[in-house]
């Protein structure tokens, strides 16, 4: 069962984060049913799938419940989406959609595996956390901290998602050195994270900016640490 569940999480976060453009989303939001982006969203997942269990039709059933039913959610929540809904919306779409992958689990052999060993258990979890670490979690990020607005400086005075990125970068890194126990490079990074936001933090006029930036790294480092001691906890149960 670990090795299907992973494949179908794979092909969800290529799908639903990874190839999902904004402009996208805004499309779907706009046109609804209409949106020939929802269509071509479904594709997408629906060829993931195919690629991740190597076009093999004996899963014949995930080709099509889960396509099917994630354009059933998708419809629902777009159809639902208002401005101050949209966190909520998100979770309970997200919900949705892994019950549907872990019912998907059971109807199927728990022992499938497949002789390549590019398509291991390990390789594949290691690329469904890297996923998770770049784009996924900026996603949630994105999410979790829209409830503030904390303007820092003219939009022309940054590179374009320049803070996007760093976070993607740094959860890599704290998620490697979480593999390779070097807890006192963690600190080090957010160290050195302080000293080059310490010009920012100086200029503020009061707390918000820091309180907004605090809780930014915490979260950033919290979800980064907490991948990589699973994905250490999830390898030593396959190796023993």
């Amino acid at each position: 069962m670990g090795l299907i569940l992973i494949k179908m999480l794979l092909a969800h976060v290529v799908g639903d984060f990874v190839l999902q453009p904004n402009s996208w989303v805004k499309d779907k939001l706009k046109y609804k049913h209409r949106s020939l982006y929802l269509y071509l969203h479904i594709l997408i997942h629906l060829v993931a799938l195919f690629i991740v269990f190597g076009f093999d039709f004996t899963y014949w059933l995930i080709f099509l419940i889960v396509p099917l039913s994630h354009f059933v959610i998708d419809l629902v929540k777009i159809n639902l989406h208002k401005k101050g809904n949209a966190r909520w919306l998100f979770a309970a779409d997200q919900s949705a959609h892994l019950l549907v992958i872990v019912g998907m689990c059971f109807i199927y052999i728990p022992d499938y595996t497949i002789s390549k060993s590019l398509f291991s258990q390990q390789n594949l979890f290691l690329l469904l956390c890297l996923l998770l670490l770049t784009s996924t979690y900026s996603v949630i990020m994105q999410v979790l901290m829209s409830r503030w607005v904390v303007k820092e400086d003219e939009e022309n005075q940054s590179l374009p998602a320049a803070g996007k990125y760093i976070g993607m970068l740094e959860r890599v890194f704290i998620f490697a050195f979480v593999l390779l126990n070097q807890w006192s490079a963690i600190g080090f990074l957010i160290t050195a994270k302080s000293v080059f936001r310490f010009g920012d933090l100086s200029r503020a006029k009061d707390r918000k900016l820091t309180e907004y930036i605090l809780i930014g790294t915490l979260l950033s480092f919290g979800l980064a640490i907490l991948t990589g001691l699973i994905y250490i906890h999830l390898m030593k149960s396959v190796i023993s």
